[in-house]
């Protein structure tokens, strides 16, 4: 018993050591104990890459993008709109009717009415001028899976008569600084509407308020959403964590004095309708194809670039991995991908990703489409590291297993690396990935010419005789 123990010991030892940035040092020798003949053996194996181009992306994110932008690093345009819908909370109730009517001489109407895009995050110049336009949906776009490249005013989806230009900097130089620079300040676009859309949405809740029960009547019955689209300006990217419709309003309230009296005032209250989770959103990503071509082709490194931009395709040598070592436990398989440094960071450098998934290329698409999270046996995540530059899988074996199990399938020993933005709950567990839609790009050693050193792949096998 206390032989076995010590090989399992070593086993889980040499298992252990794997998994940091000394594995190569163990060597392809062989180590075997005596007593229980354990046989535990290193090699290292040449793995190929290349870059794809990504085309476009599943556009389910909960985040968008508004803006247009220069590359540093290829010189080609990235502009990115996009569409939401508004949610309707269950139980939304306006005040009284005659409270609004007593505060506008017995009219029910909106004081006024806006949109705003809040952010937190954005590439490029905050001071860059910039216009949009915010156009309302003609119908309310179906739930199904949607690329980056679906575009609403294209497929008859936008209301052009609805159109609102909004000119703006990100920097908002119409509020004081002092406010912009209090904690409480929170950045945002701000886009008004038309009075009369926010009246005749207050008239129809007092007029059919069965279309205010929940959000799928209030996308089909009062407003199917909006579309932004840049129209001019370069310079600015913003991240939109938020998108809210915003309803303001005088109504009549009334408060109690300490003497028991009572007092009547006119206050100005607001309703908000926020995007969320729970309706559609989708994000229009416009690339310049030829400039993103143009690096796919380059052969002396890879590129890893978002949003929907190129990928990273790497062939796993399953067959040597496995030959001879058919009935042998493959304890683990590491790969590191090194980012090949930039030999200058300008100002508005863009930023190297920093979260990859690796899954198999046969499921590129439908891993996403399907709510999916990484298993760590056929699909991993490799985070970045700046002590070491480079993206580490760990413990890929069993991943080589699938390949070798299913060589019958198209691209069975490919896999592809993508871009990602991971979401784990409160306890650290991962509930959601989804592409990367920010503007991110790094280029890796490898591709068909490599002059940067072989990327290599090893595995650590074991087998009991």
């Amino acid at each position: 018993m206390k032989l076995k123990y010590l090989a399992s010991l070593m086993l889980a030892t040499l298992i252990f050591t794997s998994c940091d940035d000394t594995t190569g040092d163990i060597g392809s020798g062989t180590l075997i104990d005596g007593s229980d003949n354990l046989n535990i053996v290193t090699d290292t194996f040449e793995v190929k890459t290349r870059s794809i181009v990504a085309d476009s992306v599943l556009a389910r994110t909960y985040t968008s993008y508004i803006g247009k932008v220069r590359d540093p690093e290829t010189g080609a345009y990235l502009s990115s709109d996009f569409m939401t819908q508004f949610y309707m909370p269950e139980g939304f109730e306006f005040p009284n009717k005659d409270s609004i009517k007593i505060a506008n001489k017995g009219q029910i109407k909106a004081d006024s009415c806006d949109i705003r895009l809040y952010y937190k995050e954005f590439y490029g110049d905050s001071l860059a001028p910039m216009k949009l336009t915010a156009y309302e949906l003609s119908a309310p776009i179906p739930e199904k899976v949607y690329y980056s490249n679906f575009d609403p005013k294209k497929e008859g989806f936008v209301d052009e008569s609805t159109a609102v230009n909004k000119v703006y900097t990100l920097t908002d130089l119409n509020v004081d600084a002092s406010v912009r620079k209090g904690s409480d300040y929170i950045k945002s676009i701000c886009i008004p509407l038309n009075d009369s859309f926010g009246t005749e949405l207050i008239n129809q809740f007092y007029d059919h308020k069965e279309d205010f029960k929940d959000a799928y009547t209030f996308i089909n019955k009062v407003t199917p959403g909006f579309y932004f689209k840049t129209q001019s300006g370069l310079g600015a990217m913003a991240h939109i964590y938020l998108s809210q419709l915003n309803v303001y309003f005088r109504h009549k309230t009334t408060t109690t004095n300490k003497d028991g009296s009572k007092r009547d005032t006119i206050i100005v209250s607001s309703a908000s309708f926020p995007g969320t989770e729970e309706v559609l959103q989708t994000t229009n990503i416009i690339n310049d194809k030829a400039a993103i071509k143009r690096l796919a082709e380059e052969d002396t490194c890879t590129y890893i670039k978002s949003p929907a931009g190129i990928f990273t395709e790497m062939t796993i040598p399953v067959d040597d991995i496995l030959r001879g070592h058919e009935n042998d436990t493959i304890n683990t398989a590491k790969v590191s991908l090194t980012r090949i440094n930039p030999i200058a960071n300008g100002y508005y450098a863009l930023n190297a990703p920093t979260t990859l998934l690796m899954i198999p290329k046969a499921e590129m698409y439908s891993f996403f489409e399907n709510k999916q999270v990484a298993n760590y046996k056929t699909s991993f995540l490799a985070t970045y590291s700046s002590t070491t530059n480079q993206y580490t899988f760990n413990n890929i074996g069993s991943l080589v297993r699938y390949m070798g199990e299913n060589r019958s399938k198209k691209d069975w020993n490919k896999v592809v690396i993508i871009p990602v933005t991971v979401t784990k709950n409160t306890s650290g567990e991962l509930t959601n990935i989804t592409h990367d839609m920010s503007i991110a790009s790094t280029k890796l050693v490898g591709g068909s010419n490599n002059r940067n050193g072989a990327i290599n792949i090893t595995v650590i096998y074991s087998k009991f005789k």
